[in-house]
């Protein structure tokens, strides 16, 4: 396949892993009357069975080894479980509970708290259209908060467990696939333990309720697991510029979801600060294709440079550039 193929595909396969991550509203409501506690551990259970069996198509199993040995991996694989746990959990309970919108707007703000806790984690420096994204940001939560009477925590606590996800996963520097095997790895002891006492209580819904709810609850594993299948095949094949503007899609079909769908209210206060919002992720998107234009500029003028120096050098020392030796073939 050439390049413009490759990056074709890769567009897809982006739009698949976003698109289905935007559409996943749509996928929990359908799973009542489980509670979201009872489906989060279904979906901490059945995901470890489908990445189990793509492992084994794949026959990627190294990296367990190599992770086992690491206590400071095994340390961030751990967290990364626990505060992705978090996020899923509250994300179900938020579109059960009729909260879509305001769970949008924990993926829309979630850049520009990946971009605070860089400053205050990491000591990372911020260009001034950066600082002007996370400054309009913090003033959009303000005037949300204003609006509802308090924090809007569901917003918040999605946005902070993703971007601390997203920080443990980079320090861990594993596949995807691998990571998310090992993190609910680690969460399918305390799922499985909570679905038998669930059990024994009677109040679990796995069972009691036909066959197609128990095929449902088992299918989480399958919604999990497959956007981001689609991601790991995409961020190989495009840009990490166009990734980023892809990543804009969730939060947006979701926000059109709880609006359209869902027909959540939309008082002036919350488009108020939606609007704030996505003044900042403009600011924020703006900045960053600048910056990949002055970066492939920079690297062309670098490469044509070095280019000019070995034609003027070569002429100068009577000593044509030459191509490395080839080795004869048997």
């Amino acid at each position: 396949m050439t390049s413009d193929g490759e990056q074709r595909a890769g567009l897809l396969y982006g739009i698949g892993a976003y698109g289905m991550w935007g559409l996943v509203p749509l996928f929990w409501p359908l799973l009542k009357p489980s509670g979201a506690a009872e489906i989060l551990a279904h979906r901490m259970v059945w995901s470890l069975a489908v990445v189990a069996v793509a492992l084994l198509v794949v026959r990627r199993w190294g990296w367990v080894r190599e992770l086992i040995r690491s206590p400071r991996k095994l340390g961030l694989i751990t967290a990364a479980a626990a505060v992705i746990t978090v996020n899923w959990g509250v994300y179900i309970w938020a579109v059960n509970s009729g909260h879509v919108v305001e769970a949008s707007l924990g993926y829309f703000i979630n850049p520009l708290v990946t971009i605070a806790m860089g400053v205050l984690l990491l000591k990372e420096r911020l260009r001034p259209a950066q600082w002007v994204a996370v400054g309009t940001g913090f003033a959009a939560v303000l005037v949300l908060a204003i609006g509802y009477g308090q924090p809007p925590w569901i917003s918040l606590t999605l946005a902070f467990s993703f971007a601390t996800y997203g920080l443990a996963k980079k320090k861990v520097n594993i596949g995807g696939l691998e990571s998310l095997a090992a993190e609910t790895a680690i969460q399918f002891l305390p799922a499985l333990g909570f679905l038998l006492w669930l059990g024994a209580d009677g109040a679990a819904t796995f069972g009691t309720h036909g066959v197609g709810h128990a095929a449902l609850l088992a299918a989480t594993g399958v919604v999990t697991a497959a956007p981001l299948v689609c991601f790991g095949a995409a961020a190989i094949r495009v840009p990490l510029s166009t990734l980023g503007l892809l990543q804009y899609l969730a939060p947006v079909f979701q926000f059109l979801l709880g609006i359209l769908y869902f027909h959540e209210a939309m008082p002036a206060e919350r488009w108020a600060g939606f609007g704030l919002v996505w003044l900042a992720l403009s600011c924020l998107t703006w900045d960053a294709l600048r910056t990949a234009r002055r970066t492939r500029a920079e690297a062309a003028r670098l490469s044509r440079e070095a280019a000019l120096r070995v034609a003027v050098v070569a002429p100068a020392t009577g000593v044509a550039p030459t191509a490395a030796p080839v080795k004869p073939t048997s």
